[in-house]
């Protein structure tokens, strides 16, 4: 029976601690590492999404989305009442692979 894959975007929505949080970091990461493969034997047109989705091809767009996207969706005085702090890390450090 063929393993299932699951996506970063599966495993954001499982995050709920430190160990969920470290474990999605590593999917992303392994999903960045498929997608740079896949560029390299058939790259994107320059104006549109990477393989996998990836909008920010360097650490520092990525980085900057994050960021960015970070500080548009923050609501005032920071994380709301109640909201799970790993989560809402690992929201925003995924935002940096679809935020542009």
């Amino acid at each position: 029976m063929p393993e299932i894959q699951m996506s970063p975007e599966d495993y954001l929505n499982l995050v709920r601690d430190e160990k969920t949080f470290l474990t999605f970091l590593q999917i992303l990461s392994e999903d960045w590492e498929k997608a740079s493969t896949i560029e390299k034997q058939a790259p994107s047109p320059p104006y549109g999404t990477s393989a996998l989705g990836w909008e920010n091809g360097t650490i520092g767009a990525f980085l900057e989305a994050a960021a960015a996207c970070g500080m548009d969706h923050m609501p005032r005085g920071g994380l709301e009442p109640n909201a799970n702090p790993w989560k809402k890390a690992a929201s925003i450090i995924y935002s940096g692979k679809i935020y542009e």
